[in-house]
This record gives structure tokens, sequence and C-alpha cells, in this order.
């Protein structure tokens, strides 16, 4: 697996600044116009994406956490900072690039080209029955809709986007700097159409020209059976509209599921505690415990010691994959010594006790017999 902190040789306490002299130095020497290995383009991207991920707080923490397969899970976008759009990377290479166009291996990509809509991520609550046997939830979010007056064009109805005399559509254009590393060509954004390739004349009132607009949407979505804290169930393309006629993103809603007061749930086994009284534990007993299909009757063997557990099997957590298949229930015992006593009980007890103590006294007794018959 690629580690970031490796990449920059940075440590994981790294700060932002450290981070960013990091970048400096070593973006000289593997910028692909300066550095002409075959693999120099390779590691140039994945330094901007190590750069990305851990200038980011969001992105950084759960990088830490979980790696980069963490970000794909959690919904964020892990092609790097030259899959379309460069960020907070335009004020580092501004400073000895002259940009971030002109990398010597393509530059922006097409602006006409079909772009996906970014994905989007809600959290939501479910209590946890709801995870056990899963459940039917409404939900409600915001994305970025094609606006439905104009089409998704930006421009007002009878009216068209036109090509952009300055790029010719290309949605940017050439200049050379003169950097510490001599001087560069770089492709930068056109500045009369910002990099779109278009310009429009005649703005579209309902979304000013955008295309999009911000619009609040409702689903009933399915929550599987088995469903654990922090699960994600992706609903394909309710993300932000795409560009271009390119797809909508996708919608990552995240599960938060609230704890039990009576269950413990470890994996797909589900656990709880039963008190019993030291009667029944020396006795035995048959016992209705709760579970999660309702009350059912167990037999409690004497002589059960506290920590002791009792098995249900079958009565756990349905697997996402295998829902007819379920763990188990663990009912772990615990003899609860009771703190008030009735006189009669209290005089049960002490009769007990004396019995008990008898009974101590006369296994003492044969032994030291036996110790002596030894002897004599």
């Amino acid at each position: 697996m690629t580690d970031y902190y490796e990449i920059l040789e940075v440590s994981r306490e790294a700060t932002k600044e450290e981070i960013k002299s990091a970048f400096r130095k070593k973006a000289r020497t593997l910028h692909p116009d300066v550095n002409k290995a075959p693999d120099a383009e390779e590691k140039f991207k994945e330094l901007g994406k190590a750069y990305e991920t851990l200038m980011d707080d969001n992105k950084r923490a759960t990088y830490d956490r979980y790696g980069e397969d963490g970000l794909k899970n959690a919904g964020f976008n892990t092609n790097g900072p030259f899959d379309g759009g460069f960020g907070d990377l335009n004020d580092i290479f501004s400073s000895f690039f002259g940009g971030m166009g002109g990398f010597g291996f393509g530059g922006r990509p097409d602006p006409n080209a079909p772009v996906e809509g970014d994905d989007l991520r809600l959290d939501i609550e479910i209590n946890f029955e709801q995870a056990i046997f899963g459940c039917e939830k409404e939900i409600k979010f915001d994305h970025l809709e094609l606006c439905s007056e104009c089409g998704g064009t930006g421009a007002e109805k009878g009216s068209q986007p036109v090509t952009c005399p300055t790029c010719h559509g290309t949605g940017q254009v050439k200049q050379v700097m003169r950097t510490p590393l001599g001087s560069i060509a770089q492709i930068v954004p056109c500045p009369d159409c910002k990099g779109s390739g278009k310009k429009i004349s005649n703005p579209c009132k309902a979304c000013k020209g955008h295309g999009k607009l911000q619009k609040e949407k409702k689903l009933t979505i399915k929550i599987p059976a088995g469903v654990d804290n922090m699960s994600k169930i992706r609903v394909s393309r309710e993300g932000d509209a795409g560009t271009n006629g390119g797809p909508a993103g996708d919608l990552y809603v995240v599960l938060h599921v609230k704890a039990s007061d009576y269950f413990k749930r470890e994996g797909n086994d589900v656990y709880s505690r039963l008190d019993i009284t030291p009667a029944q534990a020396a006795l035995g007993d048959e016992i209705v415990v709760r579970t999660l299909d309702g009350e059912q009757k167990i037999t409690v063997q004497a002589g059960v010691q506290s920590g002791n557990s009792i098995k249900i099997k079958g009565a756990g957590v349905p697997y996402i994959q295998r829902p007819s298949q379920r763990g188990d229930h663990i009912v772990v015992v615990a003899v609860k010594t009771p703190t008030k006593l009735t006189e009669e009980e209290r005089n049960l007890y002490k009769k007990l006790y004396e019995i008990q103590n008898n009974k101590k006294a006369t296994q003492q007794s044969s032994i030291m017999d036996k110790v002596k018959g030894v002897f004599q």
C-alpha cells in the first residue's frame, strides 16, 4: 500500500507548513518538465495526491485511521489533483512553476468533455433494532440538479452558449513564464471564459448562467438487516449533477447506530446480562429472558457461577450477505447478592451458614483422622 507520509518524506505528526515545505522540495525534482525519467509523471501525480490528502483535515483524519481504501469508502475522490481540478495546489506551484497548467503531460482536460458530478455524503441515525432487522428510511438531502429552465446550458431559452473566441473552445491558453528553473511553457485557464471554453451572452435567469441549481430531494432507501455503526449505503446517481452531459455522482449514506440499553453487539453476536439470586445459582432455574425476537425461556443449570454464559444459537444479528443466517445470543450470568433481607430470609441464611460451617468442620475432621491414621 502507498504511504502518503513516505512519499512526502514527513512524519505522521507533520504540520501543514512542514507538508508544504516537503512538497515544494520534492516537486522541483519530480516535475516532468524538469525530470525526464520514464516514471517522473507517475511519481509527480502520486506526490500531488499525497499532498492534497494530507492538507485536507477531513481527508487526513480518514486516511490516518482507515488508509486509502477508507478514503474511497467514505466517498472522497482519491484520483488526486490532476483529475480535472487542482484546488489548493495553485499557490504552491505558482511560486516556481508559474501556475498549475502546462506540466508537459496534457494540462487541463477538454472543458467540453462530459464530467461526472461530485459524490455526496449524508449521515443519518437509526436505532439498534432497525440496524438488526433492516428498515426503510426516508431521507432528505440537498444536491445540484440541472436547471430545468435552460436544460443545463446556462443560457436563457432561445439562446445558446457560443465558443470562446479567445481559446477557441479549448478552455486554456498557453503562456511562457520565467521561473527559477528557467523558462517554462505553461497552459493556464482562459481568462475570458474562465476555462469553460464557452461564453454565455444571455445567462439563464433561473440559474444565473450556472446550468445547475441546489435543490432538496426526498428518497426512501432500504437499509438491509445486519448493518453496523458507520456502515455505508451507496445510492447510485443521486449526487450532484454532471457537466456537459456527464452522469451525476453518487450519494453515500453513512449510518450511525444508536446503542441499545439492553443488548451489546460484537460482530454478529449479541450479549445480554442475566442477574440471578444465589438460590437460583445453587438450585438452577428456568428463566424468561428478552431476546431480539421477543421473550424466550432458558435453563440455568444448578451450580452456575458469575461470568458463566448461556448461548442461544441463531438468535443474534443476521449476516448482510446471508440474511437467513444469524449469529448467537450470549446470556452472561451474574449472581446478585441481596442487600436487604426480611427476618425470615435472614434466619434461613443463618441456618444455611451453620449447615455449611458444620459440613466444613466435619470434612476437616475427617481429613485429620486420615492423616493421623497414616502416622500410627
